[in-house]
């Protein structure tokens, strides 16, 4: 069985950890407000989001976003516009108070009916010298049990992600240290 990958591009491949290629997916499911948080529909959007529950509260503190409640309200009301590095950590509570509320429902979709199908795309060898490239080809994979993924997902600690991710892998069958990295992963739910 292979080990993980400890030079990756050393010979010219390209691609991402799978883990964050499922990252992006499970975020594009997560998506929430479309605006941008530059914008005063998206930062109002975001705020009220932000602003409804203790829990909000929280990922703002989390997030580094400490400001008197006069200065908030007047964000709310629009008399006033945060700073860039505001707008940043705005833009970041809510994405981690939305992959908190959003978690067990995409659990629930993706443990449905048995798991769900993923497909791996191989990584780009296109820069890599011909003697050297592997053959790879697309790969399916049906995901029963999403519990680790989600759950580090929600939370952002991308290690855990990436164990939860090679624990799911590894049932690819003894050549999975090919598909440790890739061009996309792709899975809906």
């Amino acid at each position: 069985m292979p080990d993980r990958t400890q030079d990756f591009g050393h010979y010219g491949a390209r691609g991402a950890r799978g883990s964050e290629a499922a990252a992006r997916v499970l975020d594009s499911l997560a998506s929430g407000i479309a605006s941008p948080v530059t914008t005063r529909r998206g930062l109002a959007a975001r705020l009220r989001y932000l602003t409804r529950s203790a829990a909000g509260h929280d990922a703002m503190r989390d997030a580094g976003l400490t400001v008197r409640p006069r200065t908030l309200k007047a964000w709310l009301a629009g008399t006033q516009r945060p700073n860039t590095a505001n707008l940043a950590k705005i833009d970041a509570a809510y994405r981690a108070l939305r992959r908190r509320n959003v978690a067990r429902y995409l659990l629930a979709r993706l443990n449905a009916n048995g798991g769900t199908r993923v497909e791996i795309h191989p990584l780009d060898q296109s820069q890599v010298p011909i003697p050297r490239q592997r053959v790879l080809e697309y790969r399916r994979l049906n995901i029963r049990t999403w519990d680790a993924i989600v759950d580090a997902w929600s939370r952002g600690d991308m290690r855990a992600l990436d164990d939860a991710w090679i624990d799911q892998i590894v049932n690819l069958g003894s050549q999975w240290g090919k598909y440790e990295y890739v061009t996309s992963v792709g899975f809906a739910a």
